[in-house]
């Protein structure tokens, strides 16, 4: 697919767990992508972003992935015309009395979800051994090139989810035994087992291969069937991997496990006051930038080509880290105990360490320029796997003043939110404004949906009329905001305004009508309803699981979201993003 700023792209986020497939399991599948696909070149929306799809921990976050390559297997469509392995009658046996049908209903259930499909494809894996050359040769010869050609990681990966199941599914390698704690001991430790036990192993790694096999070749059929469709998919790669990842089991020369990263303190986060009082701490282990360089980055063009082989351009989350990331010198899991502590506290029970950037501050220009050429000399390698236009920065945050020029003179493209872009008085960068190449959206996955941010500034104007001084101020920033956002799309709002369908499309209008290159919406934003997919900092069920009501193949047939959808083509149309 060409992809170049001179076509602009109008753009579609939707997280996969989030839409409803015509036959999944309760959770969003590749079927369910393709059904998304197929509506979305209906409507003229030429994009579709995805959040990362790599296997997920038992957080469920697509952003603290147990594997920076292995594809998250609930990803995988079961079907008899999707599964060659199963049959139908398969599928309703082991689905039978599974409660199928509640788990097609609201949020996703992951424990029961996950637990149901790894039985359908343990089923299909017994069938998948007792195939023969002569009755499954073309198949079972593109399963063997896959392990031979994905071996490099393959390998690690199939030995790490083995040993996973041998502690209950817990992924915290530092809490197996001593003997198995890196890739490197696991290996000697298997050699020393029984044959019995050695062979149990091998089996649950042939599995996972299977598993794995199974999810690259579906995830390729839907990018080609995308293509056809003339709809480009942008995957989604976090700067970072989970601690507790195959990656760091595997390869702990190439990760610092001292550090972890994250961001600043945020003083807009006041009901979390360890965001407010240290930061964000993600808990990724930082690179070892050195080490990695003398691989010639190996890891990184791995995993960027990867990516590229199931979608067409990829996002990279917090691509800062790369110039410098906020470092913590202890791990997420002794937040608590610093919560209370003064610095000088703090820096008795580091080493003299507080969280800062690493490696530099900015706070000189020698430091800035060393930071600057860090991140242009990573993401020119980054660029060669890639090629031109298929690398998206998310740039949002404290961004240090030489990233987006950098960004710039390598061809990659920003991020630029409407009410964070501003002029030196104070007003919002207007859309024809910005630069070409760049991608502007209301909201990602981590933000209040457009319904909800507006019904949030008309509750607190209105609550303004009986409550006291802080309601007051509460409702002149509230005013604030809405007229501001209101002037960048180009009507007025004198008085307490419902999120009407006249307010929807001209904020909408606005966003294609900029001239960034991509103009994307989040669905729920797309079809006007107030669900929110994540939010930052809160540890809750609700966070990566919730749902759109309807079934995607239902979509066509809904009078009112027809409607709408029909001027939103137009839209499309108007603004040259058909």
């Amino acid at each position: 697919m060409e992809l170049s700023p001179d076509r602009p792209l109008a753009g579609l986020l939707a997280p996969l767990f989030a839409l409803r497939g015509k036959d999944d399991l309760g959770v969003g599948d590749v079927g369910a992508l393709r059904e998304l696909v197929d509506w979305a070149a209906a409507q003229g929306l030429t994009m579709v972003q995805l959040l990362p799809v790599n296997e997920t921990g038992n957080d469920h976050s697509p952003y603290n992935a147990i594997s920076s390559v292995a594809l998250e297997p609930v990803t995988i469509e079961i079907t008899p015309t999707a599964l060659l392995d199963l049959s139908a009658e398969e599928i309703a046996e082991v689905t039978a009395g599974t409660g199928l049908e509640g788990l097609r209903v609201g949020p996703v259930k992951y424990p029961a979800v996950k637990a149901l499909k790894e039985r359908l494809l343990a089923k299909a894996f017994e069938n998948f051994l007792a195939r023969t050359w002569r009755s499954h040769g073309v198949r079972l010869r593109r399963y063997r090139e896959f392990c031979r050609a994905e071996a490099d990681w393959l390998e690690d990966y199939a030995l790490f989810r083995a040993l996973m199941e041998e502690h209950g599914g817990s992924e915290r390698w530092g809490w197996w035994p001593a003997a198995q704690r890196t890739a490197v001991s696991a290996r000697a430790w298997l050699a020393e087992q029984s044959p019995r036990r050695r062979r149990a192993v091998e089996l649950r790694m042939r599995f996972r291969r299977y598993v794995q096999w199974l999810a690259w070749e579906q995830w390729a059929a839907v990018k080609k069937y995308a293509d056809k469709k003339g709809v480009a998919l942008m995957g989604d790669i976090p700067f970072g991997v989970n601690y507790y990842s195959a990656d760091v089991w595997a390869r702990p020369e190439i990760f610092d496990h001292t550090w972890s990263g994250g961001c600043p303190p945020e003083r807009v986060f006041e009901t979390d006051p360890f965001t407010y009082k240290w930061g964000q701490n993600w808990g990724i282990p930082l690179y070892r930038w050195a080490a990695l360089r003398d691989r010639d980055w190996d890891w990184w063009r791995q995993r960027v080509r990867k990516v590229r082989a199931c979608f067409h351009l990829f996002r990279i989350d917090h691509i800062l880290g790369f110039f410098r990331i906020y470092g913590f010198p202890w791990r997420p899991e002794r937040n608590a105990e610093f919560l209370p502590l003064t610095e000088e506290e703090a820096q008795a029970r580091t080493d003299g360490e507080l969280p800062h950037f690493v490696p530099h501050e900015d706070d000189t220009p020698e430091h800035q320029a060393a930071n600057c050429a860090q991140g242009e000399e990573i993401l020119t390698v980054l660029l060669a796997e890639c090629g031109a236009h298929r690398l998206i920065g998310e740039d949002l945050g404290v961004v240090p003043d030489y990233v987006r020029p950098c960004l710039a003179r390598l061809g990659i493209a920003g991020f630029k939110i409407p009410y964070w872009e501003t002029e030196t008085d104070g007003a919002m960068t207007p859309g024809a404004a910005y630069p070409r190449l760049s991608v502007t959206t209301y909201a990602t996955h981590d933000f209040e949906p457009l319904r909800a941010m507006w019904e949030g500034w008309m509750a607190k104007i209105a609550a303004a009329a009986t409550g006291g001084p802080e309601t007051h101020a509460a409702r002149d920033t509230a005013w604030r905001e809405v007229r501001a956002l209101a002037a960048w799309a180009g009507f007025e709002v004198p008085r307490i305004t419902p999120y009407t369908d006249e307010v929807h499309e001209r904020l909408l209008r606005a966003l294609f009508a900029s001239q960034a290159w991509m103009a994307i919406y989040m669905i729920t934003d797309l079809f006007g309803t107030a669900q929110r997919f994540n939010v930052p900092g809160a540890v809750s069920d609700t966070n990566w699981s919730q749902r759109l009501e309807e079934p995607v193949s239902g979509w066509a047939g809904d009078p009112a979201l027809t409607t709408r959808m029909a001027r939103v083509r137009e839209i499309i149309r108007a603004t040259g993003r058909g």
